[in-house]
C-alpha cells in the first residue's frame, strides 16, 4: 500500500477520523447507493495518506471517461455536499486557489438512518494506517529547526550579505581592487544569497 506525506493538519485529521466511534447519520449508507460507494472511496483514499477530491473518486470508481462529464461531476458533488451536511464527511480547504476541494471522512464507521452498522474500511486495513499515522506524527513533532530560529538565522545572513556586497562595492570603486578582499566578500555574498533563499523557503512552509 503506498503511502503519501502527510502535513500535521491532514495526520490529525486521518487520526480523528481512525479513532471516532460509530457515528449515527441521517441517511443510507447501503451497497448500490451513491453515498456509500463515495464513502468507500474516500475511505480507500484515506488509507493511503491521501484526500481525494470529486475528480479523484469519480475516476476511481467510475473510471475516467466519467470526470469529463460536467453534469455528473455536479451530481456527485451535490451527492457529497449532502453527505457533509450529515457528517459522514468533512471538506479540506484547497492546498491552492484553482484546485478542487478535498474531502476526508468524519469516521470510518457509521449507524445509518436504516439502523445498519456500516464499517467502510476493513479493521485491519485501518489498524496499520493508525500505526503509520503516529508515526509521521511523532516524526513530525520534532521538527529539524523551529521558525523562531530560522528567522534568526535568515536576519544573520541578511546582514552578512549585505556587508560583504558592500565590501565588493567598495573594493569595486577603488583605483586599485584588492583581491584579498575583493574575492572572499563576493563569494560570501554569493553563499549567503543562496542559503538565505532556501531559509526563506523553508520559512514559509
Amino acid at each position: 500500500m503506498s503511502q503519501h506525506e502527510l502535513k500535521p493538519v491532514e495526520a490529525r485529521i486521518l487520526e480523528e477520523s481512525l479513532n471516532s466511534d460509530y457515528k449515527t447519520v441521517n441517511i443510507r449508507l447501503q451497497q448500490g447507493e451513491y453515498q456509500y460507494e463515495l464513502a468507500k472511496g474516500i475511505a480507500s483514499f484515506q488509507l493511503e495518506h491521501h484526500f481525494p477530491d470529486v475528480k479523484d473518486l469519480v475516476k476511481k470508481l467510475y473510471g475516467q471517461e466519467k470526470t469529463n462529464e460536467p453534469q455528473f461531476i455536479r451530481k456527485i458533488q451535490t451527492i457529497l455536499k449532502k453527505m457533509e451536511k450529515n457528517n459522514i464527511i468533512r471538506i479540506l480547504p484547497k492546498n491552492r486557489p484553482w484546485e478542487l476541494q478535498r474531502y476526508a471522512l468524519s469516521s470510518f464507521k457509521f449507524i445509518d438512518v436504516d439502523k445498519n452498522l456500516v464499517i467502510v474500511a476493513a479493521p485491519q486495513q485501518a489498524e496499520l494506517t493508525q500505526d503509520l499515522s503516529h508515526s509521521g506524527l511523532s516524526a513530525q513533532s520534532t521538527p529539524t529547526a523551529k521558525p523562531g530560529h530560522i528567522k534568526t538565522n535568515i536576519l544573520i545572513l541578511a546582514f552578512i550579505m549585505v556587508t560583504s556586497y558592500a565590501a565588493v562595492l567598495w573594493s569595486l570603486l577603488q583605483p586599485l581592487i584588492n583581491p584579498i578582499v575583493f574575492v572572499p566578500a563576493f563569494y560570501t555574498a554569493v553563499a549567503c544569497s543562496l542559503i538565505l533563499g532556501k531559509l526563506r523557503a523553508r520559512s514559509q512552509e
